[in-house]
């Protein structure tokens, strides 16, 4: 396996540990907490974080088969939407942790197997190319950069809940 791979793979299998260590202790009340001072906007909360990533997740692996993809942007917890503190929006924690686990395993298996020429195949959403042409452009953000500052979110919001760190 390529460095560069193997780099991609330490960081996927620390974001999963970390992903589900922020949640481990919540309840399914808390993960639509949404603290904040008073006339300032709410935190992202876990339960929609998490909603989040488990949009863009499925994108790395496609991206990973060469395969082409619907833009996120629109999605009901794409880059557009806002967390909201009604329940029913989301799914259940553990469906939630399910999903984001069982995406990571994935991910983590592709990149095992992968030759290091995936990193050079092109990505196969148009608005992305001009930013993100290749998989090797694509993987560092997606899969570290975007996926770490969701859950330094989980992380803030835990503090601001009174919670220890992780």
């Amino acid at each position: 396996m390529s460095s560069a791979l193997a780099g991609y793979v330490f960081c996927a299998k620390k974001n999963l540990d970390y992903g589900q260590s922020l949640v481990a202790d919540l309840d399914q009340d808390q993960m639509i907490l949404q603290p904040a001072p008073a006339g300032q906007a709410a935190s992202n909360h876990p339960a929609w974080v998490l909603s989040h990533l488990n949009v863009y997740l499925p994108l790395i692996s496609l991206a990973l088969e060469g395969k082409v993809f619907d833009d996120p942007k629109e999605h009901p917890f794409g880059m557009k939407s806002k967390p909201l503190a009604d329940a029913s929006v989301y799914a259940s924690k553990d469906q939630l942790i399910g999903d984001y686990v069982a995406l990571h395993e994935k991910i983590i298996g592709q990149l095992e197997s992968a030759d290091a020429t995936v990193l050079d195949s092109k990505i196969q959403l148009e608005r992305w190319q001009p930013i993100m042409p290749t998989v090797g452009v694509c993987l560092p953000y997606l899969l570290c950069n975007h996926e770490n500052l969701h859950l330094g979110q989980i992380s803030a919001w835990r503090r601001i809940q009174g919670m220890p760190s992780v």
